[in-house]
């Protein structure tokens, strides 16, 4: 074979790479499904038409229509609406059908309406050259892919995820990946899509272990889902029906949902939690395409013949606070206070455990959940209340929720921390969110790395990244994480620093205040007015 220039032959035909990095091949731009426009639009994925002679595999796929959050929009290029966002890339070591190597398919996040496979930070080639298959993928964000739309199966931008995992089973071999070994990894949306793959009949059996990376807990009940695609509908004039929203070009469609997004506080009447936060969309419990949430199906025994590895950052609100200028903020000590008793009644679990924050029962934290948080950690300042509170509902208690469960319903469990503190922004960063990321991927320098890192990653930053790719690559390969399972009574974790150790679970105070909330799709509260 051309090292310079590899074919491999897939069920749909020849496909020519190029080189990688360490002696890989790398292929990209591969398209799973067929472009999901004109009569697909809204669609269920549909397998990709095969071609003839040899596909040059060289350049990634068009990105899904982005959100303007940080300016991903303007990363999408002008053709865009043509569809062909359903591709995927493939780096390997061993570009031959008998190598028989573990194979590790990405999902990225950025709160279902932001992201694509082909950021640099996602280049696969130092975790493929440590001796596994490395597959990133598209798939449809937005409300493209998530939103409520009558006449359209829900959670489209997961099932856009199963049929690249189904990619995987049938044509992985070809370039020297076993498909009865996949590992599934996601962080932020991507581990809460991963969550919602757990819990899905659909995803069974194609995969048999999971890296999820701070799953986040906002799910949706379907009434909640649609209330709120009628407003993006609104925004625009329309019905949140395929066929109004069909006239629109998917490029136009984020700036909606990105509207709705910047007034979420004024639908608390309706949304609840959802509202206090600019998230306008997060996988549906559908009752079909997603029957149950997550916590609830891994706790029935869903995945429990699929291992999962599940962690958070230390300090995963940070980074938000960053990027809203709220990091380091001065403020007097009255306003302080203020903020912190907002997010602590919005946002905590409700003293009697009855759902609260938003939870099975629907209901706010109130005075309750504040005054457990208080009492629980009275030392902390106003700031470090906002902050905990925030960290907690949004990704750190879903996480272990996520690996409590899965124990729970008989199936085995790792747990990590990441408490290293990133060294850019003075320090400032904490272990933030996205931190793990290019740790996990050993890609330290550029866009996010460098807000991160610096522009000279220390030393530090390079050995814990070492520790991470050993860690995941082998939980891959079905040697384990290198540390061992959860269990309810010693509740060993990995805390992964500059000398990382095993533990019990760390952040005991937010594990009691949380034990008995039901983390389940949100509610809709009420009708508009």
């Amino acid at each position: 074979m051309d090292t310079d220039r590899p074919e491999v032959r897939t069920q749909a035909g020849v496909l020519r790479g190029e080189a990688g990095r360490a002696g890989t091949a790398v292929f990209r731009g591969i398209p799973f499904a067929e472009p999901p426009v004109g009569a697909l639009r809204f669609g269920a994925p549909r397998p990709a038409r095969g071609w003839d002679g040899v596909r040059e595999a060289t350049a990634f796929g068009t990105p899904p229509p982005q959100s303007a959050a940080f300016g991903m929009d303007a990363l999408a290029p002008p053709d865009a609406d043509d569809g062909d966002w359903l591709t995927l890339n493939v780096w390997t070591p061993d570009p031959g059908p008998g190598a028989g190597l573990p194979v590790m398919v990405w999902l990225f996040g950025g709160a279902y309406v932001i992201g694509m496979s082909g950021l640099p930070e996602y280049d696969g080639g130092r975790l493929a050259a440590e001796g596994v298959v490395l597959v990133t993928l598209n798939y449809r964000i937005g409300i493209e892919g998530f939103a409520q739309i009558e006449g359209a199966p829900a959670n489209r931008g997961l099932l856009d995820q199963v049929a690249a995992l189904a990619w995987v089973r049938d044509n992985i071999r070809a370039f020297g990946g076993d498909p009865d070994r996949v590992t599934v990894f996601g962080e932020s949306a991507g581990a809460g899509s991963l969550a919602a793959l757990l819990a899905m009949e659909r995803a069974a059996g194609l995969f048999r272990r999971a890296v999820a990376q701070s799953v986040p807990g906002p799910f949706l009940s379907a009434p909640l889902a649609a209330d709120i695609a009628g407003e993006f509908a609104a925004e625009l004039g329309l019905r949140p029906t395929v066929e109004d929203l069909a006239t629109v070009g998917p490029g136009l469609l984020p700036a909606a949902a990105d509207a709705v997004g910047a007034r979420m506080e004024r639908y608390a009447h309706r949304w609840g939690v959802l509202a206090h936060t600019a998230i306008p969309l997060a996988p549906v419990v559908d009752g079909d395409v997603l029957p149950r949430a997550p916590w609830e199906a891994l706790a029935a025994g869903a995945a429990r013949d699929v291992e999962l590895v599940a962690g958070h950052t230390r300090d995963e609100y940070r980074l938000f606070m960053a990027l809203d200028g709220t990091l380091g903020e001065e403020l007097t000590e009255a306003r302080a206070q203020e903020r912190a008793t907002a997010a602590l009644r919005t946002f905590s679990p409700r003293a009697d455990g009855a759902g609260g924050a938003g939870g099975g029962a629907g209901g706010a934290g109130g005075s309750g959940g504040e005054e457990a948080y208080r009492k629980a950690v009275p030392g902390l300042d106003a700031a470090g209340l906002y902050e905990l509170v925030r960290s907690d509902w949004l990704f750190r208690m879903p996480s272990l929720h996520l690996a409590e469960a899965q124990v729970a319903g008989g199936g085995r469990a790792h747990v990590y921390e990441l408490v290293w503190e990133a060294p850019g922004m003075g320090g400032l960063l904490g272990a933030c969110h996205g931190l793990d990321v290019p740790l996990v991927f050993g890609n330290l320098r550029g866009g996010l790395p460098t807000l991160l890192f610096g522009e000279a990653p220390p030393a530090e930053a390079e050995e814990l990244s070492a520790l991470f790719r050993a860690a995941w690559t082998g939980f891959a390969a079905g040697e384990g994480p290198g540390w061992p399972a959860y269990d309810v009574d010693r509740r060993p974790v990995r805390l992964f620093d500059t000398r990382p150790t095993v533990t019990a679970y760390p952040e005991e105070v937010s594990r009691e205040l949380w034990r008995e909330h039901v983390f389940g799709a949100l509610p809709l509260l009420g009708p508009r007015a």
